[in-house]
């Protein structure tokens, strides 16, 4: 019985120590878990932090990259270089080109430059040998006033007023209105406006300063508006004629109107040009230039408003989803890039055949089997679902593309870019950056008016100031010589 009892307390004791060291283990166990706790918070705070981090370098790469596309003003790269190049040109064999100013073809005033009496150095007689002929284009400084003195009479029959007009006169307006910019005054400082972007200030010095013409931006915006409102019938006949056309390149951006934000739209063709100052970026305005059942060819950047011209034929930008794919390989993973450099290389490979066909080099029937083996080959690019949020996002979009990527392959002819309408966009955003957009919804309207007349002119290689100053001086409002003539049909 004794024996039994030592046994029993020896049990105990084992029994205790192994508790005792089950305690211990546990409190090991809770100190190693709070710390492997700490240390799991710790890296997700260092986590957290980069991608924080991460955030702001993408948030600066991307600031980086649209300050290096800003088509004005600053034009600032960074730091200067510390050992930049000498400018201008190279001298010797690299030097280029070698161009002077052309002999004018019409001299208005021939002056001569005699010898003098004795040689300037040391006052001996001069030899005449020859007469060498030098040539100076100079512009006037000169402002001519002209005085209309206009005879008003009565009717005999009806007693109705009648008054007399000039074939210069712009205007029939007397009294307190009878002193008036002239057509040509008025049509070059329209250009200077609306043209080329000079505020309404700035043309005011300019005509001063070069001309001696005294006029307030005030005086300049009000005669500039009634420009407009004489082209109006033009701005309408060229919107009909891009709603008619075979082939219409279309873009916007931003633009201010009334302090508020509202969009430039432009619809281009190889002859027009029209733009639209509207309120929204939606269908109602695109279909307000070149009409809702618009049944050409429609190229643009892919911007899901224009797929909504059901009639269309369209060819999405290649220019645009060839510059997607390069800043995509920008910051990619070696694995990341294969999908947007595939890409990349099939839409090259395409505007590669392009230019081949154009020279001849690959056949009507070669060109229709190599459309079959791009559209596979991105067909198959696109029959896979990818990891990368970047990629997938890529994918999505060709898939929406995908029948109008190579429509200009199928179509000869036809362009592969929006190119017409990102040039025709760039001088309006210049504009835009240097005083803004306009004040109100009618200058507004002006403006776009004015746009397509000057660019339109451009475009046929018009000079766009005797159109308005003959358009000045009819008595009713027509249509300026910018509509192309059409082919006959076959």
């Amino acid at each position: 019985m004794k024996l039994l009892g030592l046994t029993a307390r020896k049990r105990i004791e084992e029994l205790e120590e192994l508790v005792e060291r089950l305690r211990l283990e546990i409190e090991e166990f809770h100190r190693r878990r709070s710390q492997l706790e700490n240390e799991i918070q710790d890296l997700r705070n260092e986590r957290d932090k980069l991608r924080g981090e991460r955030d702001r370098l993408r948030r600066e790469l991307d600031l980086a990259r649209r300050a290096a596309k800003r088509q004005a003003a600053p034009f600032s790269k960074g730091e200067p270089k510390g050992n930049p190049r000498k400018p201008g040109r190279k001298p010797g064999a690299e030097y280029g080109r070698k161009a002077h100013r052309a002999v004018p073809l019409q001299v208005d005033e021939e002056l001569d430059a005699f010898l003098p009496d004795a040689c300037p150095g040391c006052g001996g007689e001069i030899d005449h040998q020859r007469v060498e002929e030098q040539y100076q284009s100079e512009i006037v400084r000169k402002t001519r006033v002209i005085r209309f003195r206009v005879h008003v009479g009565t009717c005999v029959d009806c007693g109705a007023r009648v008054q007399g007009r000039h074939e210069r006169q712009t205007s029939d307006a007397l009294g307190a209105a009878a002193s008036q910019l002239g057509p040509e005054a008025l049509a070059l400082a329209t250009v200077l406006n609306k043209g080329i972007g000079i505020p309404f200030g700035k043309t005011a010095e300019v005509l001063e300063r070069a001309f001696e013409l005294r006029v307030t931006p005030g005086g300049l915006s009000q005669a500039i508006a009634r420009m407009g409102t004489s082209c109006e019938p033009t701005y309408e006949a060229l919107k009909q004629h891009v709603r008619t056309s075979l082939s219409v390149t279309m873009d916007e951006s931003g633009w201010r109107a009334a302090a508020t934000l509202w969009w430039l739209w432009v619809a281009v063709t190889a002859e027009v040009t029209v733009y639209g100052i509207l309120p929204g970026r939606g269908f109602q305005e695109a279909a307000t230039l070149i009409g809702p059942d618009f049944e050409g060819f429609l190229i643009h950047d892919g911007w899901k408003v224009y797929y909504q011209f059901m009639r269309a034929f369209h060819q999405s930008c290649q220019r645009h989803l060839i510059n997607r794919c390069d800043r995509m390989l920008l910051d990619a993973t070696p694995g990341g890039a294969v999908f947007p450099s595939r890409v990349k290389a099939l839409l090259l490979k395409g505007m590669d055949l392009r230019d081949r066909h154009e020279e001849g080099t690959v056949s009507d029937h070669g060109l229709r089997v190599a459309i079959g083996r791009l559209e596979s080959g991105m067909e198959c690019l696109l029959d896979h679902t990818y990891r990368l949020p970047d990629n997938q996002r890529l994918a999505n979009h060709l898939i929406h593309e995908f029948d109008h990527l190579f429509t200009y392959l199928k179509c000869p002819g036809l362009e592969a870019t929006n190119y017409r309408g990102e040039q025709a966009i760039r001088p309006a955003a210049v504009i835009r950056k240097v005083w803004g957009g306009n004040r109100t919804t009618n200058g507004a309207h002006t403006q776009e008016v004015m746009m397509s007349v000057l660019r339109t002119s451009r475009q046929q290689g018009k000079d766009p100031v005797p159109l308005l100053v003959d358009l000045l001086c009819r008595r009713s409002p027509c249509v300026l010589d910018l509509l192309p003539s059409r082919a006959p049909p076959n």
